[in-house]
């Protein structure tokens, strides 16, 4: 392996290679994810709701059960 200035080129041209091969499988991934969104919203799915189920779907169901008691409680003080 070539060190310059203590870099070894190779690992770094590796690591550089690796990270463009993922960006590029990333950008893929988020068109397809796009797409799918698009397909939802002309079968008539709201896109905004939709996403919040996503988000909430990620959540650990304790913080989501608090997020949803400190909605609840919030919209109570303000008679929403």
């Amino acid at each position: 392996m070539t060190n310059i200035g203590g870099v070894a080129a190779g690992q770094l041209r590796a690591f550089v290679e690796r990270i463009e091969r993922l960006e590029e499988e990333k950008s893929a991934l988020s068109a397809d994810i796009k797409d799918v969104y698009a397909e939802a919203k002309a079968a008539g799915y709201d896109i905004k709701t939709l996403r919040q189920i996503i988000r909430l779907l990620k959540m650990d169901s304790a913080d989501r059960r608090e997020q949803e008691e400190m909605l609840e409680l919030y919209k109570q003080a303000l008679d929403l």
